[in-house]
């Protein structure tokens, strides 16, 4: 989808980086390799994030080859699999429980991978629906990290290569007005 049929979904009360409204999550991804130098500049943006103490508590496991998205295909629930499964990367975000702020630096580590793949022309989509337990167990995961995210990351498709429900889905959504998500001085 391009900026201009994303600004006919989006619409930002205050000026902002075209980034920030581009970036949404499609569902429909094409079979085409992204390249190594690209891949990795994404996990560079994921590595300069801001965590506590400069702990850095992230880590990303990833799927390339099509033996390791077949073990990454056998955690995800079906339904997630349905679209996610011709994306040619995915990510397990894990994150090492060494304090309190682990799940939240994380998630601003996968936030910048997310807008680093809106500059490079990839599409990232954020999956909560798999089996953390058998994630854990394939693919190694010491009790100390939590699991937060699998993510499939590759060239957005078409969405017509989608189930027709999928399909009704497959656009950006809008966001609540920006006054809704400010309170001053205390919760009211």
């Amino acid at each position: 989808m391009k900026e201009k049929e994303i600004q006919q979904f989006r619409q930002s009360d205050h000026e902002i980086d075209p980034i920030f409204l581009n970036r949404w999550y499609p569902r429909s991804f094409l079979k085409k390799e992204v390249p190594e130098e690209m891949l990795m500049r994404l996990f560079e943006a994921a590595r300069w994030a801001p965590s506590a103490n400069n702990l850095q508590p992230w880590r990303f496991i990833i799927a390339r080859t099509p033996e390791e998205r077949a073990i990454f295909h056998s955690f995800i629930f079906e339904r997630n699999l349905e679209w996610c499964k011709n994306a040619p990367v995915l990510a397990v975000l894990i994150s090492d429980k060494q304090n309190g702020m682990h799940a939240f630096d994380s998630g601003t580590a996968w936030g910048f991978l997310s807008l680093q793949a809106i500059k490079e022309g990839l599409k990232t989509h954020a999956i909560g629906g798999f089996d953390k337990a058998k994630a854990r167990e394939v693919l190694n995961i010491p009790e100390e990290f939590d699991i937060q995210v699998t993510i499939a990351i590759g060239y957005q498709g078409e969405k017509e290569a989608l189930s027709e429900d999928f399909q009704a889905r497959e656009q950006p959504s809008n966001r609540r007005p920006l006054s809704e998500s400010i309170l001053e001085g205390k919760y009211k």
